[in-house]
């Protein structure tokens, strides 16, 4: 596999990326343009990024084997957009073995036989859901907000609801504490047991 560009490597990051001690590998490029985005880097030119292949960043974070197994913990995927790199990740998983616990941090606002490719080898899924109101969700991210809810259809019914997790913010100029209501409230109904809601703090 040729060599994937990533916006960054950050080690010994402990509870905000999964269970345990973790890398955050954030993988360059990104579905979306969302108009609060924390990571821009992602959506800028790739020069000058860092790039690695699965064995190179398995080697590369390697150096923290032990603090992963002491914790439970491993490298979560985030970006951009993780799964439009189902492949390497799942590359990354058969070298990395049962020992390393691998966490995705997506939006699933990707083709569907993405998320299919890495549902096996995943233990766990942070999910962006954004907002359930379609409206809302294309005009904050000029994205199709319909395809990120029937992949969450689909996670949830091909692994434990204990293993999602999904995020719904608050955005200033964008929804309302009713809106973050009702997308909780439909996230119960689809199953989902691990909601964090919380709001974004932008510069406007």
């Amino acid at each position: 596999m040729n060599e994937v560009p990533f916006i960054g490597v950050e080690r010994h990051r402990l509870g905000a990326d999964g269970r345990g001690v973790t890398t955050l590998a954030a993988f360059h490029g990104c579905t979306l343009r969302c108009k609060y985005c924390l990571n821009r880097r992602c959506l800028e030119s790739a020069e000058g990024l860092p790039a690695y292949t699965p064995e190179q960043l398995f080697k590369h974070v390697s150096i923290d084997n032990l603090y992963f197994i002491a914790t439970g913990g491993g490298v979560c995927f985030g970006g951009g957009e993780p799964l439009l790199h189902s492949d390497f990740i799942c590359e990354f998983k058969e070298l990395c073995g049962k020992s390393w616990n691998i966490t995705v941090e997506t939006s699933l606002n990707v083709p569907q036989k993405a998320v299919a490719k890495v549902v096996k080898v995943a233990g766990e899924f942070i999910v962006d859901i954004k907002e359930s109101n379609l409206n809302i969700y294309n005009a904050y991210t000029s994205g199709d907000g319909s395809r990120a809810w029937d992949n969450l259809r689909y996670l949830l019914s091909e692994v434990a609801a204990a293993q999602v997790m999904v995020r719904v913010p608050l955005i200033k100029d964008y929804n309302t504490e009713s809106d973050t209501a009702r997308t909780m409230e439909k996230l119960k109904a689809l199953g989902v047991a691990r909601i964090n809601r919380f709001e974004y703090i932008t510069e406007r």
